[in-house]
């Protein structure tokens, strides 16, 4: 059989691989769309994403064990938590607007992208690009090359 991944990709030494295991899977990465746009409660996931309870809760759990998310009582009695993005969750942004990007260019419908990524300052739409950390020129796709890594270890 050629190439057949399964549920884990522990024999992957890629990054992108190690990133599926938290977010690749179609309602984890909703549900981090959704907290970029600030909801927190599990109803509010619930009312947005139309997901069955149990797929929520156990996706909610996943990101929260892999540190994407943080569980925070915002009440006693009875106890209610929030999930709030911790600094790898808002890291996620980037990937996120990415996609988003790409699917409004080749996918949205005839009266356009659902949401904008606005820039809060100006109000101006946000463009996500490649920029080359040495000479800060912005990287066209034909001008990235992706080589082995320190961390490849062959």
């Amino acid at each position: 059989m050629i190439g057949v991944l399964g549920r884990t990709y522990d024999g992957e030494v890629c990054s992108l691989a190690r990133a599926l295991e938290i977010v690749g899977e179609r309602w984890t990465l909703l549900i981090v769309r959704d907290a970029l746009l600030g909801l927190r409660r599990f109803e509010e996931f619930s009312e947005s994403l139309g997901a069955a309870r149990n797929i929520l809760t156990d996706r909610l759990g996943r990101l929260v064990s892999a540190g994407v998310l943080e569980r925070v009582r915002y009440q006693e009695r009875p106890d209610r938590y929030e999930y709030r993005l911790t600094a790898m969750g808002h890291g996620l942004a980037v990937p996120v607007l990415s996609l988003m990007q790409w699917g409004d260019a080749h996918l949205a419908g005839p009266a356009g992208p659902p949401r904008l990524a606005l820039h809060a300052s100006c109000g101006g739409p946000l463009a996500v690009s490649v920029t080359c950390s040495d000479c800060e020129s912005r990287a066209e796709v034909e001008d990235v090359r992706i080589t082995w890594g320190p961390g490849f270890g062959g």
